[in-house]
């Protein structure tokens, strides 16, 4: 696989996390060297249009946003991320490696080196409010996640390429 394939995963509802029809998408190297370093990776971020930018690791425990997708990037060390609840998607990440989480997909981390970290964002307006599963009702989780946006600009990429594609193909 090269970096501008990414792997996609749709992930069933499972254990109180409602997961999402939009896939998951991981790719492994796509943020460029250059870029492979908290302050470069957040900028790189704002200037495609992203914000609420952060660097941090992944919390160990399960949590999905209901206000916002989320893009992380791999800054530095290695870690294993779970995806979508216990049993479902066990991911290997490592610097330079990039993933897109739709409002909904459950993850945590699983392990990771000591010096491992993220650099995370959201598109404009969204927000990466922390939810546990069991902690709102569904009803509130579906309408939270229903009125959250596609996002019209990459990330990485900054056009209206790789996540605004794979996610417009999804259907509705």
């Amino acid at each position: 696989m090269t970096a501008g394939e990414p792997q996609t995963h749709v992930l069933r509802p499972a254990g109180g996390i409602p997961n999402s029809r939009l896939p998951l998408l991981f790719w492994r190297g796509r943020l460029p060297a250059a870029m492979r370093d908290g302050a470069r990776a957040q900028a790189l971020f704002r200037q495609n249009g992203w914000q609420g930018t952060w660097v941090y690791t992944v919390f160990p425990y399960w949590h999905f946003h209901t206000r916002g997708h989320e893009a992380l990037a791999c800054v530095s060390g290695t870690a294993t991320i779970g995806f979508g609840g216990d049993g479902l998607l066990e991911a290997d990440v490592a610097a330079g490696d990039v993933c897109i989480i739709p409002a909904g997909v459950g993850h945590r981390r699983l392990s990771a080196s000591g010096d491992f970290r993220m650099a995370g964002c959201y598109p404009p307006g969204q927000e990466g409010n922390i939810v546990r599963p069991g902690e709102l009702d569904e009803d509130r989780i579906a309408r939270e996640i229903e009125s959250v946006a596609l996002p019209v600009t990459d990330p990485i990429g900054g056009d209206a390429d790789r996540v605004v594609t794979a996610w417009r193909s999804s259907g509705p």
